[in-house]
């Protein structure tokens, strides 16, 4: 499947060929608190939620035809800060990428059924951006990160907010594609929030610390773990940002699409902004806006 599959992830998300869809509603995540265990599996950082959970959170709405059951977070780095995010926008990838799994509580028993199984699982897409106020949920598992340094380590994490680990935006967009871990199941939905999270210095050289191996025989550190970019072989990626809104004359019963568009980074550090600029993106406070 991950070799011949035709709805692979990660993708690259070209703005000027994103479908505005007039009746994505707006994602709804539980917001009670749940506990887990932070893992080292020696290939990625894999955050599950306590098999015994008595009250689990649902995922649902935006793209979604079901409730989904939140059961883990895959945490995707670079080992510096040019790469790292498994998504790229307009060719543009970010430091880190954090990726909320579910599965189809509604049709399937739980992940290892619904992920060979048609809209088995949601994918929900954090970039993660460099900044002077981290998120305080993220700052929860960060400070575990010493804990975790080796290969086949783990430690609890108690009681996260998964909505609050969310950026502020309602915005997003959506494609069917596929797990980017191995299995590379297609029974994925994708939702890339259109917002990122925001990440210390100093918490992304904890992250960058972390090892492949044993404490014996460390290897080579954790991070650089993005599976390379699939290709798109004609799928839609849909979005609820109506890029007309600013201004232009549109037609309130049809989906709407505006061509003068670019792409623009959050809230870059001064060695961002230097790169950023130099691809001629200006500082904006989201990811995707409409030219006047």
């Amino acid at each position: 499947m991950c070799n011949k599959g035709r709805r692979q992830s990660p993708i690259n998300v070209e703005p000027d060929k994103l479908l505005f869809d007039p009746y994505l509603r707006s994602l709804h995540i539980d917001k009670h608190k749940i506990s887990g265990t932070l893992h080292n599996t020696g290939q990625s950082l894999v955050f599950r939620v306590e098999k015994d959970t008595k009250q689990h959170v649902n995922i649902s709405s935006g793209p979604l035809a079901y409730r989904y059951q939140f059961e883990e977070i895959y945490f995707h780095y670079g080992t510096d800060n040019n790469q790292g995010s498994e998504h790229h926008v307009h060719g543009y990838s970010f430091p880190g990428e954090i990726q909320l799994y579910g599965f189809n509580k509604e049709l399937y028993h739980n992940m290892s059924e619904a992920q060979h199984k048609a809209q088995g699982i949601v994918g929900i897409s954090l970039m993660v951006q460099i900044g002077d106020t981290p998120n305080p949920e993220l700052r929860i598992i960060t400070s575990t990160f010493n804990k975790v340094l080796y290969k086949g380590s783990s430690t609890p994490i108690r009681h996260i907010s998964l909505r609050s680990l969310l950026p502020n935006t309602e915005q997003y967009m959506t494609y069917e594609g596929s797990t980017t871990h191995p299995g590379c199941w297609e029974s994925t939905v994708w939702i890339i929030l259109n917002k990122p999270i925001y990440i210390t210095k100093q918490e992304l050289y904890a992250l960058r610390k972390l090892m492949q191996g044993s404490e014996q025989t460390p290897k080579a550190p954790l991070g650089n773990n993005a599976r390379p970019l699939q290709a798109l072989h004609h799928r839609t990626v849909r979005t609820n940002i109506d890029f007309a809104h600013t201004g232009a004359s549109k037609n309130q019963n049809c989906p709407t699409m505006s061509k003068d568009m670019y792409y623009k980074a959050n809230r870059w550090t001064s060695e961002i902004a230097a790169r950023g600029r130099e691809r001629g993106l200006p500082d904006i406070d989201t990811v995707f806006q409409s030219l006047p």
